[in-house]
């Protein structure tokens, strides 16, 4: 115990003493008022723990009810009983904590204030109280004459019977002054020490808590992460159903009817159709009716049991009634009784008295009549659409090479703007791969800036691999990120914000702030001359020096252009690049502001898509689609990418083109349309491929749903423009006989 005050001071009761007994009340009081406080807030706290804690105690019943529900399904509700009993003990753990708390304030704290803290005021009352009757003692001792020596005896009697009681009650004040001195120093700190303690053990408990359940965790977690693909591709595949589902004409209840030959459940036909009541009021209800196991039942609600109508198809007929004052209508008679039916239509009448016969017959021969097979219901039109939307195309539902394909690309194996690894996304027209958040955000941009799509969920033609793998994060990067370094901007890390990756990639790509800006005289130079620029004075076309071009080529497909090209325009650069099959360099044309459907007016008004038609160029010619190329653009003699894909005999451009929507139709300044051409050049391949398009736009406009042959061969030829293009060189010199 350290000594705050002095014994033999005490005694003396001097100034120094007083000023000291003064400073050590202030600070007790001080400390009284502060304990007060703390024991206030911590009362308040364990009351809201305990809130917390009924609260928590509550959602894990709520978690547990939710068990229940899920008791069909294993995972679920191993998971909900796991984790609801791992914080139910957790819970306990913290009403343990808050019972500690509690219980170490009211060892330590509370009794500092109500027990030593209350002797303090006590012993000081006192040594008041003793202070004042020395003072009185000494004064009526003071005040006493000689003369009266009795009163004299007396008063000196009173002064040392007062300064006795008053030297008694100071040593006792000064010792409680010492004492609480010294004592609230251990009881603050007994009380901190047991509450970290139980702070500690709580945590520790939960830990281990934890501990018990990382390894389950994990494993739910690799569970959840392959949920996830598969809701997925069970979402894409309900879309496309859905939208397969949503072009046919379901006006007419027909087109729902169902009717199934082998049918697992025993049930041949199924559908509403109205019934006539045998009471006397003949009054018509409809009902769900089905033939199955030889039966034809009906019921109007699924909880209902099946009403019999006709026990043994064996036993009974089936007859049209064209004479009742009620369309549609057959009757189903049997030895015992008759059924009179009414269809919504002649062709759902048709269907049910085919359905019947077939199942009558059936019954006979113990077997059952197989109807003819129906292929499922493809979307209406393919001019304007693609074989993605149909679900047919090459390498449909996610194939996993096509992942490790793109993923082998220069930096590819990395998120192309925030390095996350292993990306399962990609952006198409861009030809990078990215995360699923960056994808994300790619994807709020629109798609005249990035058009997303799955490595893993969704279709990948061919020639859209291939686009991928011609250019790449690393290329790309060198592009969009040229000036990153010199300007020292900080990339985004996979940890970084949502927030800080959008502003990142607006930058990047929309605002194009990292790309090398080039000269105002390189910007306004090169002209396009659009259709509706015909009548401006034309700008400097692009007009290569004599044998740059030559020289270009040496370079090969992906090399880079020549220095006297690189001062293009970036229009006339993406023009020459286009030629070449190089797209890094079309990109970077791109990147750089030129216009997709840049016009070279100095070679007959073509747009790079022209242009790589005229080199065979799938690759270049899908790229310049998927960045927005307009597929119908015509030069000056008004023909389009079809009509010279058809002239040069390149099979599988004219496939790509018909599938990205070319116009049928579009005739040239000779009044030609690409089918004559085709005739024309005697090309049997191309010829095909009109002429199917042609029949399946006629199917469309007169409404029928057509088969899916033409999907087939398209996907051939999908297929074989992209693995073995020379095999597209079939002609035929009989066409031009037609």
């Amino acid at each position: 115990m350290t000594v705050k005050l002095d014994f033999e001071e005490c005694l003396k009761d001097s100034p120094r003493f007083r000023a000291a007994v003064e400073g050590v009340e202030c600070d007790v009081f001080e400390l009284e008022t502060r304990l007060e406080k703390l024991l206030k807030l911590c009362g308040a706290m364990l009351d809201s723990g305990r809130q917390y804690c009924a609260a928590s105690k509550a959602f894990v019943g709520g978690v547990r009810d939710l068990s229940q529900h899920a008791q069909g399904d294993a995972m679920m509700s191993e998971c909900l009983e796991k984790f609801s009993d791992s914080l139910n003990q957790m819970i306990d753990n913290q009403v343990e904590l808050l019972d500690s708390t509690q219980q170490s304030s009211r060892q330590h704290i509370h009794t500092l204030v109500k027990e030593d803290v209350k002797r303090f005021r006590e012993a000081r009352k006192e040594f008041e109280r003793g202070s004042e009757g020395l003072a009185s003692a000494l004064h009526h001792n003071a005040e006493v004459p000689r003369r009266k020596q009795h009163d004299a005896e007396e008063a000196a009697l009173a002064l040392q019977a007062a300064r006795t009681s008053a030297r008694a009650r100071a040593l006792d004040y000064v010792l409680q002054i010492n004492v609480i001195q010294s004592k609230k120093k251990f009881e603050i700190l007994q009380f901190m020490l047991a509450l970290m303690d139980a702070q500690a053990c709580c945590l520790e408990q939960g830990h281990r808590l934890a501990e018990q359940l990382e390894k389950y965790r994990r494993e739910l977690g690799a569970q959840l992460h392959q949920l996830v693909l598969e809701s997925a591709r069970e979402k894409r595949d309900m879309e496309q159903r859905h939208a397969m589902i949503k072009q046919k004409d379901l006006s007419q209840d027909e087109a729902v009817l169902e009717g199934r030959g082998e049918a697992p459940d025993g049930v041949v036909m199924e559908g509403y159709l109205y019934k006539r009541a045998s009471n006397a009021f003949k009054t018509w209800s409809r009902r769900w009716f089905s033939i199955q196991s030889n039966q034809l039942v009906y019921q109007k609600r699924a909880k209902d049991a099946l009403t019999v109508v006709v026990e043994d198809l064996r036993l009974c007929t089936v007859k049209p009634c064209p004479d009742h004052e009620r369309r549609f209508c057959f009757e189903v008679v049997s030895p015992s009784k008759s059924c009179l039916l009414q269809a919504d239509s002649e062709r759902h009448q048709q269907a049910w008295l085919t359905a019947v016969q077939n199942s009558i017959a059936s019954a006979f021969s113990e077997g059952r009549a197989e109807p003819p097979s129906q292929h499922p219901e493809r979307p209406a039109s393919l001019v304007g659409g693609t074989l993605e939307a149909s679900g047919r195309g090459p390498r449909a539902g996610g194939d996993r090479r096509v992942l490790d394909q793109v993923q082998r690309l220069e930096g590819n194996a990395q998120c192309c703007d925030c390095r996350e690894p292993a990306p399962e996304w990609a952006s198409i027209n861009l030809g990078i791969t990215l995360c699923i958040e960056c994808s994300g955000i790619h994807r709020s941009l629109g798609v005249h800036f990035s058009k997303v799509r799955s490595l893993t969920l969704d279709s990948w033609e061919p020639e859209l691999v291939k686009l991928m793998c011609e250019l790449g994060n690393g290329a790309l990067n060198r592009i969009y990120e040229a000036r990153v370094d010199e300007m020292t901007v900080k990339r985004p890390q996979p940890g970084c914000s949502r927030a800080e990756k959008e502003s990142w990639i607006r930058a990047k790509y929309v605002e194009k702030k990292f790309i090398t800006k080039l000269p105002e005289a390189r910007l306004s130079r090169g002209g396009r001359r659009g259709p509706s620029d015909r009548d401006r004075p034309p700008r400097p076309p692009l007009k290569p020096k004599p044998g740059s071009i030559g020289r270009a080529a040496e370079l090969g497909e992906a090399g880079s252009p020549p220095e006297d090209l690189r001062s293009l325009h970036p229009g006339a650069l993406l023009y020459w690049a286009a030629g070449h099959q190089n797209l890094p360099t079309m990109a970077d044309a791109l990147a750089h502001g030129a216009d997709v459907n840049w016009v070279n007016t100095a070679e007959e008004s073509r747009t790079p898509l022209l242009r790589a038609v005229a080199v065979n160029s799938l690759l270049a010619c899908e790229f310049l689609l998927q960045n927005g190329a307009n597929v119908n653009q015509a030069d000056s003699a008004g023909r389009g990418p079809l009509h010279h894909a058809t002239i040069l005999g390149h099979t599988g451009l004219a496939c790509l083109f018909l599938k990205r929507g070319a116009n049928l139709n579009a005739v040239d300044m000779e009044g030609k349309d690409p089918l004559s051409i085709a005739i024309d050049t005697a090309n049997a391949d191309i010829v095909t491929l009109l002429r199917l398009a042609k029949m399946r736009e006629a199917e469309v406009a007169q409404g029928q749903s057509g088969d899916e042959t033409y999907l087939d061969i398209f996907r051939d030829f999908s297929l074989m423009a992209s693995d073995n293009p020379e095999k597209l060189t079939r002609r035929d010199l009989k066409l031009t006989t037609l």
